[in-house]
């Protein structure tokens, strides 16, 4: 009889286990993919917002890139929501010192994605890159090269696209990174409050 409790001891701790091992691989087998439009491109001048005491201003222009998504999930969860996504611009610009291109970058965190439903994210070059970039305070979309844009869950690449060209362009090493040439997300442009339920929510940052 003890002979048999040890087996079975034995047998329930080899089954606890395996449950162990195997449980985190089943709550990580959630699958995602990202359906990703071609990005677009556009000059958008700044808001001119009435707030009871106007003062003269000449609206300049950003330059707003952005790019239509829509998250698939399997199995799906039941709030037929997805916790976040990181979404990766790269925006190649003419070297206004020179020849060639600058890639410029932005990772932007997502979150309470809906899924199977058509949203937007995007990205924006201020006035101030603009006249940098350009000489001008006209957002020439000239400037600007190819966009490209990757979609990552959970750290991997579930969805990409270009405006032209093969995606996975930006990985090029004959690109020139910098940073003097910010990227920002909405929220921390004029635009924050404008067309919010077109746009995926970003996550605040800390």
């Amino acid at each position: 009889m003890k002979a048999m409790n040890i087996s079975t001891r034995i047998r329930l701790i080899a089954v606890a286990a395996i449950a162990f091992c195997v449980l985190p691989t089943a709550i990580h087998a959630q699958q995602a993919r990202a359906k990703v439009d071609d990005p677009k491109f556009d000059a958008v001048p700044s808001p001119d917002i009435s707030t009871g005491y106007n003062k003269s201003f000449k609206p300049k222009d950003w330059l707003e890139v952005e790019a239509k998504i829509n998250i698939e999930m399997a199995p799906k969860p039941k709030s037929e929501f997805c916790d976040q996504i990181t979404v990766k611009w790269f925006i190649a610009v003419r070297n206004p010192d020179g020849k060639g291109y600058y890639l410029l970058t932005k990772d932007v965190n997502h979150i309470n994605i809906p899924l199977d439903e058509d949203v937007y994210v995007s990205a924006y070059l201020s006035p101030n890159t603009i006249k940098r970039l350009t000489g001008s305070w006209r957002a020439g979309k000239n400037v600007v090269d190819r966009v490209g844009v990757e979609v990552l869950f959970n750290g991997t690449k579930v969805g990409e696209a270009s405006t032209k060209g093969k995606a996975g362009w930006w990985n090029s090493p004959s690109l020139s990174r910098t940073e003097k040439f910010p990227v920002l997300d909405k929220d921390e442009t004029p635009f924050r409050g404008l067309w919010y339920d077109r746009y995926a929510e970003i996550q605040k940052q800390r």
